[in-house]
C-alpha cells in the first residue's frame, strides 16, 4: 500500500489547499481523505439490483421469463433472405 501520493498539477494542489483551509484546519491529507470518502459514498450502489424490490413484479403462471420471445426463427438467424 502506498504511503505517499504526489500531486503535481497546480490547479489540483490549489483546490486541495482551499478545501483543507475550510474544512480541516489546513490538514491536506484529511481534506483528500474526506473528498475520497464522499466520492465513494455518492457512487456506491444502493437498493436492489435493477431497482426492483422483492415482490414488486408478479409473473403469470406458466410464463418463462428467460425463454425466447419469438415463436419463429428470424431470417437473419436462419440464413434465409427475403426477396424484395
Amino acid at each position: 500500500m502506498a504511503n505517499v501520493v504526489t500531486i503535481n498539477r497546480p490547479e489540483v494542489v490549489s483546490l486541495i489547499e482551499q478545501g483543507a483551509k475550510l474544512m480541516t484546519n489546513g490538514n491536506k491529507t484529511e481534506a483528500v481523505a474526506m473528498a475520497m470518502r464522499e466520492l465513494i459514498k455518492k457512487n456506491e450502489r444502493t437498493g436492489t439490483l435493477f431497482g426492483a424490490h422483492p415482490g414488486s413484479v408478479v409473473i403469470a403462471e406458466g410464463v418463462d421469463i428467460v425463454g425466447p420471445i419469438l415463436d419463429v426463427i428470424p431470417d437473419a438467424e436462419s440464413g434465409r433472405e427475403i426477396d424484395r
